[in-house]
């Protein structure tokens, strides 16, 4: 089975990956349009840039199965929070899932609504270079207990498994 991703980065393609150890796979990763802001800023927006992914990819790659991961954030009452969501798309359909949800400290969050992005924040806050590619925000607010490759790979063996069901002969 060949499998594309979305994106080219090492977090997302690592949590494919990882997901997918017990089964045969191909896979790619593929730098695509999500076709919404470079900060989603609700759970809807987050989850459209995840389906974008996957059927950006799964077209331009021309491959089975097409995987988008998209983390952005949305506001709960007065609160900021890291929200994520991912797709997977094939001939016969599309299935989706989310994942963990945290609330970001203020101070963080204060910068997010001037309209900035989290990834360029957190380098900024953790004094660290690519934070989004490596541990993310979630690896940072967690003492690093959980990365964002372990994030995104709970999400990836959602889809892995909603497909599986649907699929299934």
């Amino acid at each position: 089975m060949r499998i594309v991703v979305g994106s080219k980065n090492p977090a997302k393609i690592n949590a494919v990956k990882n997901a997918c150890e017990h089964i045969r796979v191909e896979l790619i990763g593929l730098d695509v349009p999500s076709g919404v802001s470079e900060q989603p800023f609700s759970d809807q927006e987050t989850l459209e840039g995840a389906i974008n992914r996957a059927k950006n990819a799964k077209e331009m790659a021309q491959v089975e199965i097409g995987i988008g991961l998209e983390g952005g954030v949305y506001e709960q009452g007065n609160q900021l929070y890291i929200c994520n969501w991912g797709a997977l798309c094939w001939d016969g359909g599309i299935v989706t899932a989310g994942g963990t949800r945290f609330a970001l400290p203020e101070e963080i969050a204060v910068k997010l609504r001037e309209g900035r992005e989290l990834g360029p924040i957190m380098d900024e806050y953790s004094q660290e270079r690519g934070i989004r590619y490596l541990k993310g925000a979630v690896g940072v607010f967690t003492s690093g207990w959980v990365n964002r490759e372990e994030m995104f790979e709970h999400i990836v063996k959602t889809l892995i498994g909603q497909y599986m069901f649907r699929t299934r002969k």
